[in-house]
Formats: structure tokens, C-alpha cells, sequence
């Protein structure tokens, strides 16, 4: 597998560790450097002799080194250094430190496999555990009916009292309302609660954007009531807009498998609450043409279990949470990989109308899916310096111009790239402005990275 510079530092946790690893890349800070075909591995010399390895299949990183940061520095400018010169690495078996590394990971991947499998499989021999599941179900229904009761009236007096009587102290009765939810079992709406509150008094177009997300959760009040009449996708989407936990582990083995090509439109990584953080991976199916959504979460300091680089392309197996618009995707099992600069294949370009019908089909079975995968094919990039802030940058498409989340750095590396000439631009879309993941233009591509 061939890596560049520029796919190593979209590993990255955060620019101060994209520019520490640069600093790590002078191959005299590094007396041993090793590699076979399964793996890279290194003694970085600081304050410490440091032993760090990388698996190239995910690739995935471990270092001795104390950092609570994954992938750490060291990994980093280790397969920078392999990117830049393989030919400095000695070629030959793993150490010890290392094999037994990989060893472990291949292991430890088929025991999860097994426990899953025996995990659905006693469910399903177990009739009193299944009899059991429904009456706490049914308990937390009891729950949430209560929740939605109270929610309701909530937003009926809001309107009653009119928008035009919020003011910045309203937050607190909001978040109060939000904690009422968490108690009825409904974290879910919780959330797009606090999500509606992030918009009151902020811009111009606020009472717009509060009453839109607000009428999002007057639908989930009237869809939890008729329940019942739900079709089996959209109360999946219910339950989920709810935040009820699904069986990952039944989902692995039950639902139907999709293997494909798959490129990496973009992969985004937010620190949320508590330190928690999210990753956010966009997939495109090269030959299905579907699209993916991988949802993962750790601890910051913790390691993702699997990397993955925009404009890559992977061959995995995926299966797809329920819905009546499938879109959220966990990953069974991938083989082999490609990285931006090899000839990998590429999905067709589509038109801005076929994006746009896809887009469209997908919120109509699916009101309350918030993010959208969004590939703009011959688009040009245009900066703006009246705009609001933030804004400045757009993207015609067709005959539509798109506002931009883009640093303002970004936003001239893309006109860069472009030299004035359309660009392909593949980002998340929330249905007011566009985020920009990746780009491909005439002088090569450009990734997001995170900034400090």
C-alpha cells in the first residue's frame, strides 16, 4: 500500500499533532526503522527511546510513547518517513514487539466475530429473555408516551407565547425541558431540543431556523403517538430520532451484507461533551452507488479500532442500521485498500438534479435525518468578502451557489487547487450550507484536517 504525506496527516487528531509529526520526520531521530508487507515499525530517539508500529491494513497505530493522543506523533511522522522514503526501512520479519502486536489484533478480531455470532444466537434460543425484552420495552414506550405528552403542550405554549418574547435567559427553561426528556427515556429528542435552543437569537434568520427544528420535534410527538401505523423502516427511524439502543451484534449477523468498492468521501472528528469523541465517515459504493455512513465514538485518548483517509477507496462488507431511507452503516469486514494518488476507481459524476432527487427521496422517508452526504461534480469555488463570516467562500453548482463551512485558509488551499477550473467537492450538507471533506481538482486533491 503507497501513502503520501498528505493521506498521513489526514490521520491526524489535530493540527498541533500534524505539525509535531513533521517535526519527527528527520530519519536521524530514528535508529531503527523496519517494514514488511503486514506492517511499519520504528525506535524513535527523544527523551525516550519510543517503539512505535503501524499496521498498514487499517492502518492502525501503537507507540510506547505516554501520549493520550491517537494516533500519536510518533506513528505519524513513522509513516510519513515510510511514505516519503520507503527504501530507509530494512525489510524483513517483525520483531517480537511487533508480531505479537498483529497477532493480537487478529485474534482479538475473531473473538469478536465469535461472541457476536453466539451473542444472537442464544437470543434466539432464549424465549424468556425475548418475553422479557418486551415488557421493559413496553415500560419505556409507557415512558416516552408520558415524555411526548409533556413535550407537546411545552411547544404549544412556546408558540402561544410568540418567538418575539426569547430572549438569551430562555436557554434555561429550554435545557430544563431537555432534562425532562432524558428522564422519559428520549435522549434522542433531548438532543434536538438542545439543538433548536443553539439557534435562538443566533443571526438574522433565528425564528426561521427554530420553529423548522421545532416542527421536526411537533412530528415526533404525533409519529410517537401513531406508532402503530409506522411501516417497519420509519419506526426504526423513530426509535432512532428517540435514542433507543440497537443490538449492534444481532444487526452484524441478521441483516443483509453489502460488499462493494467503497470510497471515502470525507471523515470528520469532533470532541462532543465529556470528552467524547465522534468520527464521522461518508462512503460512497463504487458499484452499487450507495451511499454510508460510519458513526463511531470513543473517549478522547482512546484509539478508534480502525483508521480510514478521504479519496481512499476500501473493499468491505457493510450492513445497514434499519430505515426507511438506509444510510447508517456498520462495517462486517474489509480486505484491501487504496490511498488518494493510486489508480483507485472513482464514482461516476452525477448532475446537481440527481444529487439533489437523492437528497430529496432520502428526507422525505427520513424528515429527521439532519446530515447528508453531498458530492458536487463540476463545481467552481467563488470567495465572497461581503459575506457573513464564516460564509465567505461558495460553491456554484449549476445554477445553485452553495454556502461553505471552510476555514478561510482552506478556503484559498481550494482555490489553489482549483487554478480557476471546476473542482469535485464531497462533503456533509445540514441543509443550510455545505461542509467540505475532500476535494479533487486538475492539481491534485485536497482533505480536511483538523485545527487547533
Amino acid at each position: 500500500m503507497q501513502f503520501t504525506a498528505e493521506s498521513v496527516l489526514a490521520l491526524a487528531p489535530d493540527a498541533a499533532s500534524a505539525k509535531a509529526a513533521n517535526g519527527l520526520t528527520k530519519p536521524a531521530q530514528w535508529p531503527l526503522l523496519g517494514a514488511s508487507e503486514a506492517a511499519v515499525w520504528g525506535e524513535c530517539q527523544g527523551s525516550s527511546r519510543y517503539q512505535t508500529q503501524v499496521d498498514l491494513s487499517g492502518p492502525s497505530f501503537r507507540c510506547s510513547c505516554p501520549s493520550r493522543k491517537f494516533p500519536c506523533k510518533h506513528g505519524l511522522a513513522l509513516l510519513m518517513l515510510w511514505a516519503k522514503n520507503p527504501g530507509q526501512f530494512q525489510q524483513g520479519e517483525p520483531p517480537a514487539w511487533v508480531s505479537e502486536w498483529l497477532q493480537s489484533r487478529v485474534q482479538r478480531s475473531q473473538e469478536k466475530e465469535a461472541k457476536q455470532r453466539e451473542k444472537a444466537a442464544q437470543k434466539a434460543a432464549n424465549p424468556k429473555s425475548e418475553e422479557s425484552a418486551q415488557k421493559s420495552e413496553q415500560k419505556r414506550w409507557t415512558r416516552i408516551e408520558k415524555g411526548t405528552l409533556e413535550l407537546q403542550q411545552w411547544l404549544t405554549d412556546q408558540i402561544a407565547q410568540g418567538l418575539g418574547q426569547l430572549t438569551t435567559d430562555s436557554r434555561h427553561a429550554w435545557d430544563t425541558m431537555a432534562a425532562r426528556l432524558v428522564d422519559a427515556q428520549a435522549p434522542g429528542l433531548a438532543t434536538r431540543l438542545r439543538y433548536a435552543a443553539e439557534a435562538l437569537l443566533d443571526g438574522p434568520h433565528w425564528p426561521e431556523n427554530v420553529l423548522r427544528r421545532l416542527g421536526l420535534l411537533q412530528l415526533a410527538c404525533d409519529a410517537v403517538r401513531r406508532r402503530d401505523a409506522l411501516d417497519e423502516g420509519a419506526s426504526a427511524d423513530l426509535r432512532a430520532l428517540l435514542g433507543w439502543p440497537l443490538d449492534k451484534d444481532s444487526l452484524l449477523v441478521q441483516a443483509e451484507q453489502v460488499s462493494d468498492e467503497w470510497q471515502v468521501l470525507g471523515v470528520i472528528q469532533e470532541e462532543r461533551d465529556n470528552r467524547l469523541l465522534e468520527r464521522r465517515v461518508w462512503l460512497h459504493g463504487i458499484h452499487t452507488d450507495q451511499r454510508a455512513w460510519l458513526l463511531d465514538h470513543t473517549v478522547a485518548g482512546r484509539l478508534f479500532e480502525s483508521s480510514w483517509v478521504a479519496l481512499g477507496t476500501v473493499q468491505a462488507t457493510l450492513v445497514f442500521y434499519p430505515s426507511a431511507a438506509p444510510l447508517r452503516a456498520l462495517v462486517v469486514s474489509s480486505q484491501t485498500s487504496a490511498l488518494p494518488g493510486q489508480a483507485a476507481a472513482q464514482p461516476l459524476a452525477s448532475t446537481p438534479e440527481q444529487e439533489w432527487q437523492r437528497l430529496a427521496q432520502r428526507v422525505a422517508a427520513n424528515p429527521w435525518s439532519h446530515l447528508h452526504p453531498l458530492r458536487c461534480s463540476a463545481a467552481t469555488l467563488h470567495y465572497d468578502a461581503q459575506a457573513q463570516e464564516g460564509h465567505q467562500f461558495h460553491l456554484q453548482w449549476g445554477d445553485m451557489a452553495l454556502p461553505l463551512q471552510l476555514h478561510t485558509s482552506d478556503g484559498w488551499a481550494l482555490l489553489a487547487l482549483s487554478g480557476g477550473q471546476p473542482l469535485t467537492v464531497q462533503g456533509e450538507w445540514d441543509g443550510a450550507s455545505l461542509r467540505p471533506l475532500s476535494a479533487l481538482g486538475p492539481e491534485g486533491f485536497w482533505i480536511w484536517t483538523p485545527r487547533a
